[in-house]
């Protein structure tokens, strides 16, 4: 529960921005599982909890639809205890058992292989991550998860474009469904549509208890971070822009882009037909209004 305030009208306040933060949140997230066709009746969803804001809040939220969606599935916690000095081990089983999920720790000295094999100084995340993919890939198998719910939000997805684009030369992001590695399971990322400041706020409201990640938390000058940086900068200055960036990773035309590999530009012929929008790369007159923020201007769809 929110602190209690003193003001009686700032109290009354604080609950109504509350509530709508809540329907927002649940909202996105049940369309997002619509749009891609993340959860079907009769799935059993492996919900990786790392103890950071958004893990918590994909796990709350999900618990919440549960009740209410026309289908069932069930829901299993997952954690992995990658042995980092001080590790509060007894927070995610006591938050666990008291949300009354099923939940299961697995412990996999990572840090010690990362820390190892990494020069100091040098950036941990990308061997950390695969060593984490592996061992949650394998204890979905184990217990016999249909699918894997993973905590990245919209900010995430377009952090993740970027840096493809700034540091990779490709153009790729993060998907909200898609085949794991090993080809074994389907991983889903039902905070698509969901702003990081909406779970920050969330998260303060349920006072989830946080546990910080010390491996490479600390590691200020990550390109991802000052990615982050980038992006929230551009939500201040010019609002409505992460909308339309976000909403421009569904809306691709190929033959506006410059892979050879998705159209045919070698083979490419008159064809007699007009097509309005075929030489128009930049359309004034469609661009002025801001897009609505994704899967916030939409009815809740739990028909999944």
């Amino acid at each position: 529960m929110s602190a209690v305030l003193d003001n009686p009208k700032d109290e009354a306040k604080n609950a109504f921005e509350i509530n709508k933060l809540s329907k927002r949140l649940h909202r996105q997230v049940g369309q997002a599982i619509a749009d891609f066709n993340m959860i079907e009746d009769g799935d059993k969803v492996m919900v990786c909890v790392s103890g950071g804001k958004d893990s918590y809040a994909l796990l709350d939220i999900l618990l919440n639809l549960q009740q209410r969606a026309p289908i069932r599935f069930t829901l299993v916690a997952v954690n992995l205890d990658q042995k980092q000095p001080g590790f509060p081990e007894h927070v995610l089983p006591e938050y666990l058992k008291s949300r009354g999920v099923p939940f299961h720790i697995e412990s996999q000295d990572t840090y010690s292989i990362v820390k190892r094999l990494i020069p100091e100084g040098k950036t941990m995340c990308s061997l950390c991550s695969r060593l984490r993919r592996g061992a949650l890939y394998r204890v979905a198998g184990e217990l016999g998860a249909t699918k894997v719910a993973l905590g990245h939000h919209r900010d995430d997805m377009l952090q993740t474009l970027f840096m493809n684009m700034f540091f990779g030369s490709r153009m790729k992001g993060m998907p909200p469904k898609l085949v794991s590695d090993d080809g074994k399971n389907i991983v889903i990322r039902p905070l698509a549509y969901v702003a990081e400041p909406d779970l920050e706020r969330w998260a303060a409201h349920r006072q989830f208890p946080i546990i910080p990640c010390t491996l490479c938390g600390s590691q200020e000058n990550l390109q991802r971070v000052q990615t982050k940086q980038m992006l929230r900068d551009w939500d201040k200055r010019f609002p409505g822009r992460i909308e339309n960036m976000f909403t421009a990773m569904g809306n691709i035309v190929p033959s506006h882009m410059m892979d050879r590999n998705l159209y045919p530009f070698t083979t490419l012929k008159t064809t007699g037909v007009p097509d309005a929008g075929g030489d128009r790369a930049f359309d004034d007159d469609e661009s002025c209004a801001p897009a609505e923020p994704a899967g916030d201007a939409v009815p809740i769809k739990l028909h999944v």
